[in-house]
């Protein structure tokens, strides 16, 4: 009996590694698609090597905020907790990181200075927005759907009136710039690819904490801890490990690790606040973190496509004048700005391939 359970534990293990391989070789097939797209369109302008490490940097870049919202549920739900409000998150860290920015450049701070607390203060709010959920979902048993959709709401609703009442007459004080770019040692100096290497402190932190999280789930007794818990926690509780710290610190994690991606957006890629400018990654991230699997490296994966359909767009601008005639739709940036939400709903029909979330995930804990 156990030799038979062993076989199929590992035919079922074996079919799952097959299905990701596929998943993985489609994402790299549409990537590669979009950028032959850019390149083809392009040509007559620049050389294609150029565009290619062009539409690579862009990638990098525009996938941050993807990363660290996939990157956050990833750490709610290995735990048992459904965290649809990445986007609620993000979009408050994105508004008071920024205040914080201001006000503390206002307090006689240096610009560098000023813009790394704002950061502190984006991580912060996330952590606070995050706990909000907590409390709901774990210790009040809250539907969590409905936890985090409350978290959505209350971050549209709070920075849109803050903003309004701060800024209504436009009076927006000078804001401290965006962070500097940092020049990754030996790989920033290669010959036209090296641009790839050059991106910002969220950029190149997005990318570390996946190898971290990875490492972290899979690697050491607190990953463990998060997994049993998140498949099974009345067996966790069982051996000895606390159920409800372990969800509590998880959720706590993916808020600050959205908080990060909140300061991409005011921080690291515009020196300003718009209401609604999250304009959905937070829902595209949930899309990527399924599309991944509930793995690290997989959902970065996926938030590497939807980066490529969105560095595809920013680029067919940059080349417009240049675009065939038999492709005018391209100009139309409408038409290409749907590119990643297509690719969304395509990622969750389950057409590349069955995903399994943890058992225990979206399930209330009671001992």
């Amino acid at each position: 009996m156990a030799a038979q359970t062993s076989t199929a534990g590992d035919r079922l293990r074996s079919i799952l590694r097959v299905a990701d391989l596929g998943r993985f070789g489609m994402i790299i097939l549409l990537i590669i698609v979009l950028m032959g797209v850019v390149a083809l369109v392009g040509a007559k302008e620049n050389r294609v090597e150029v565009i290619l490490a062009s539409f690579l940097a862009t990638l990098f870049s525009v996938a941050t905020p993807l990363t660290l919202g996939a990157l956050s549920g990833i750490y709610c739900e290995r735990a048992g907790v459904v965290n649809i409000a990445i986007e609620g998150l993000m979009l408050g860290s994105a508004f008071f990181g920024f205040i914080a920015s201001i006000y503390l450049k206002q307090a006689g701070l240096s610009d560098q200075m000023s813009l790394w607390l704002g950061v502190a203060a984006a991580v912060l709010s996330g952590a606070l927005f995050a706990l909000l959920h907590a409390v709901l979902s774990i210790t009040f048993k809250v539907d969590q759907i409905i936890s985090g959709t409350v978290i959505n709401i209350l971050a549209i609703g709070i920075t849109g009136y803050l903003n309004r009442q701060l800024f209504f007459q436009g009076n927006v004080p000078h804001a401290p710039g965006v962070l500097p770019v940092i020049h990754i040692p030996f790989l920033a100096d290669l010959p036209v690819f090296g641009k790839i290497f050059q991106q910002q402190p969220v950029a190149v932190a997005a990318v570390l904490l996946v190898a971290i999280t990875h490492f972290v789930l899979f690697y050491t007794p607190w990953g463990l801890h998060t997994r049993a818990v998140g498949e099974h926690p009345k067996a966790a509780d069982t051996v000895g490990i606390n159920v409800y710290f372990v969800r509590y610190a998880n959720v706590l994690i993916g808020g600050m690790i959205a908080g990060l991606g909140g300061a991409y957006f005011t921080l690291e890629s515009v020196p300003s606040f718009e209401p609604l400018m999250t304009n959905g990654r937070g829902f595209i991230s949930l899309a990527a973190m399924i599309f991944g699997n509930w793995s690290p490296f997989g959902a970065w994966a996926a938030t590497l496509l939807f980066g490529a359909a969105q560095a595809m767009q920013i680029n067919l601008q940059y080349y417009s004048t240049s675009i065939p005639e038999g492709l005018d739709f391209l100009k139309k940036s409408q038409i290409v700005g749907m590119i990643p939400y297509i690719l969304t709903m395509f990622a969750l029909t389950g057409i590349v391939g069955r995903t399994t979330p943890p058992v225990a995930d979206g399930q209330p804990y009671e001992k």
